[in-house]
C-alpha cells in the first residue's frame, strides 16, 4: 500500500477537530481547559473520560485507554494507521498525497481496490435480487418464519443469488475481467456464477469492506450438499482471519469491554435483534489465534456460545484454551440440550450473567470426563497447578473438591498453593517511587514543553529507568516525533490535571531526578576497596549531590 506523506498526515490531524470527533461518541461536557464524559471504550456511570482540546489527546481514568487523535480513530473505527489518516482526510476535507511507489507496487494496490469495488458492487447486487425480485419472495418468508426481522438483514447486508452467469455478465459489462472474478470467488471454473440460489450473507473485515460471502443452502435439489459454503480463500478472504459481523459490533465491544461469540450467521442475526449489540460469529468452527487477536484489540471478556451437541462442545474447549492463552477472561454460556443461540435469544442477557467461568468450566469438564474419581482427581490438580491463585481458582477448587467428594485432608492436594520467588536486587516501593517521579516530571514538562525544553536537555536516558519515558524525553527534546509516545503523553496530561500538577513544578523535579542519579553513582562506588579514580570521582559527586539539595532546598 502506498505511503502517506508526512505532510499530508500533519495537514489531516491539524484540520480535525477533537471534541468534533470525540463527540460523535460520546456526549462531552466542558470542565474547565478540559472535556469530560463517559468513555466510549467501556462501560461506566460516572465520567471518567478526558479530552485535550488543543493537544488532541484522550486517557480515561476507568480502563486506562488514552492516546491521541489518530489513536481514537483506530479505536473506535477499528483501523489501522493509514486507514485512520485516510478516514480523517475524508471527513475534514483534506487531500493526502503519498509517496511514489514502483510501478508493480502503483498496479498492485489499483488492482486490490478494484477487487474491493468489484466484490461490494456484487454485494449490492444480491441484496436488490432478494428485497426487489420475485425470486426473493420464498427467501423473505423463511427469513420471517426464523424471526429475521427485515431490519436486521438488511443491517447485515443479506442476499440471494440467482444463480447461472447472471451476475459474471453484469461483471464484465461494467468492465471487470474475469480474472479479477475467479480472484474474489465469485466465478467458477466455467466461467458462471459461484453461488447460485443460495441465501448470501456478506463477509467484511473490520473497516466494513467486503471480503466474500457465506452462502446457506436453500433448495433440496441443490448440487452442493453442505448446508453452508463460503467463499474460496483468496488473496482477500481468509476464513481463519474473518469475524463475521466485527465490523457491526466493533463500538458495542469497545463501549461493554465484551464479546458475544457465536457459531453461525443468524445467531448473530437473532442475538443483534434481541438487543446484544457486542456479538460476533467464528464462522462456524473454533476461534482461532487470528480472529482472537482481533476481538483481544476491543474487549477483554469473551463469552462463549456454541451449539449445545458434541461438536459445539468441542469447539467451545478449543476456543477457551486458545483465548485464555491469549489472556482473556473466558466464560462459557450454557443453552438447553439441542439448541443454538438463535432458538434461545429471548433472554440472552440472563444467559450471558450466569455464564461459567473458564476455569470452573475446565474443571467441571475434567471431572466429568473421567473414568473414575482418582482419575479425576489427578487431571483437575494437573489443571489447576497451572493457574496462580485467584477467586476464580478458588471457586473452581471449591467445585472440584465437592463433586470429587474430597475429605478435608486431600483438598490441600488438590491445588497446592506456590508461592511465588521472592524478587531481589530491588525495593518494589521503591521502584514505584522512582518511577513516579518520573512520570511527574514528564507530566509538568507536557504541560509548557517549549518551557520545559532546556530542563530536559539536563537530563539524559540515564536519569529515566523506564523505556517509555526515555522516549518521552527524545519527544519533548525534539530528538524524535513521539509518534510512539501518544498514549503515555495522554495519561500523563490527564494525570498532571488530576493531581494538580504545574508547569512550575518542572525544574524542582528535575533537579530531583538529577539527585537521585547522583545517589546511584555514589552507592555503586562505595565499597570495601576504591581505587584512586573511584575515590576521586566519588569526592566530585558527593559535592554534586550537596549542590543539588542546596537547589532543591532553595526552591521549597
Amino acid at each position: 500500500m502506498a505511503r502517506i506523506k508526512e505532510q499530508s498526515v500533519r495537514e489531516a490531524v491539524a484540520a480535525a477537530d477533537m471534541v468534533d470527533l470525540v463527540s460523535g461518541r460520546v456526549r462531552l461536557r466542558r470542565i474547565g481547559a478540559r472535556y469530560s464524559g463517559l468513555c466510549p471504550f467501556h462501560d461506566e456511570r460516572t465520567p471518567s473520560f478526558s479530552v485535550n482540546a488543543q493537544d488532541k489527546l484522550y486517557y480515561c481514568f476507568g480502563c486506562g485507554r488514552g492516546g491521541d487523535l489518530i489513536d481514537f480513530v483506530r479505536e473506535t473505527e477499528q483501523l489501522d494507521f493509514a486507514g485512520a489518516v485516510e478516514w480523517l482526510a475524508g471527513r475534514y476535507g483534506v487531500t493526502l498525497e503519498y509517496e511514489e511507489l514502483s510501478p508493480q507496487l502503483d498496479a498492485d494496490r489499483r488492482r486490490r481496490q478494484r477487487l474491493y469495488d468489484l466484490l461490494e458492487q456484487a454485494c449490492a447486487f444480491y441484496e436488490r435480487h432478494l428485497w426487489e425480485s420475485k425470486a426473493g419472495e420464498p427467501v423473505r418468508a423463511y427469513l420471517a418464519e426464523r424471526g429475521l426481522g427485515e431490519g436486521v438483514c438488511r443491517e447485515y447486508r443479506l442476499g440471494l443469488a440467482p444463480g447461472g452467469d447472471i451476475l459474471v455478465r453484469k461483471a464484465l459489462e461494467k468492465g471487470f475481467g474475469r480474472d479479477e472474478l475467479a480472484a474474489v470467488g465469485l466465478a467458477n471454473r466455467r466461467g458462471r456464477d459461484y453461488f447460485a440460489r443460495r441465501l448470501l450473507f456478506a463477509l467484511a473485515d473490520p473497516r466494513g469492506r467486503v471480503v466474500g460471502f457465506g452462502a446457506r443452502r436453500l433448495h433440496e435439489d441443490d448440487p452442493v450438499p453442505a448446508k453452508y459454503v463460503n467463499s474460496p480463500e483468496g488473496e482477500l478472504f481468509r476464513k481463519g482471519s474473518t469475524v463475521y459481523g466485527l465490523d457491526r459490533a466493533r463500538a458495542a465491544l469497545a463501549r461493554e469491554n465484551r464479546a458475544c461469540v457465536v457459531e453461525g450467521y443468524t445467531d448473530v442475526l437473532a442475538l443483534r435483534q434481541a438487543g446484544i449489540a457486542p456479538v460476533v460469529a467464528s464462522m462456524g468452527t473454533a476461534l482461532t489465534e487470528r480472529q482472537l487477536k482481533e476481538l483481544a484489540r476491543l474487549a477483554r471478556v469473551v463469552y462463549l456460545c456454541f451449539d449445545a451437541d458434541a461438536a459445539g462442545e468441542a469447539a467451545t474447549l478449543r476456543g477457551m484454551e486458545l483465548a485464555a492463552a491469549e489472556g482473556l477472561d473466558v466464560r462459557v454460556v450454557a443453552l438447553p440440550p439441542g439448541s443454538d443461540p438463535a432458538e434461545a435469544a429471548d433472554g440472552f442477557e440472563e444467559r450471558l450473567r450466569a455464564a461459567e467461568p473458564y476455569l470452573r468450566y475446565r474443571v467441571r469438564l475434567e471431572i466429568e470426563r473421567a473414568p473414575d474419581r482418582q482419575a479425576g482427581f489427578e487431571r483437575v490438580r494437573e489443571l489447576l497447578g497451572r493457574f496462580q491463585d485467584s477467586p476464580q481458582r478458588q471457586d473452581a477448587i471449591r467445585l472440584a473438591a465437592d463433586r470429587l467428594d474430597l475429605p478435608r485432608e486431600l483438598q490441600a492436594g488438590l491445588a497446592p498453593y506456590r508461592r511465588a520467588a521472592a524478587s531481589a536486587g530491588f525495593s518494589p516501593k521503591l521502584l514505584e517511587a522512582g518511577e513516579r517521579l518520573e512520570r511527574m516530571f514528564l507530566a509538568a514538562c507536557l504541560l509548557d514543553p517549549e518551557a520545559a525544553r532546556p530542563l530536559v536537555r539536563e537530563l539524559n536516558d540515564d536519569h529515566f529507568a523506564r523505556e517509555e519515558h526515555r522516549r518521552l524525553r527524545a519527544y519533548l527534546t525534539g530528538e524524535s516525533e513521539g509518534g510512539d509516545t501518544a498514549a503515555l503523553r495522554a495519561e500523563l496530561w490527564a494525570t498532571a490535571e488530576k493531581e494538580g500538577i504545574t508547569p512550575e513544578r518542572a525544574r524542582g523535579l528535575a533537579l530531583e531526578l538529577q539527585e537521585r542519579w547522583v545517589e546511584r553513582q555514589i552507592s555503586a562506588l562505595e565499597g570495601e576497596s576504591m581505587s584512586r579514580e573511584d575515590e576521586r570521582r566519588h569526592a566530585e559527586l558527593v559535592q554534586l549531590h550537596s549542590k543539588i539539595r542546596e537547589a532543591v532546598t532553595d526552591l521549597a
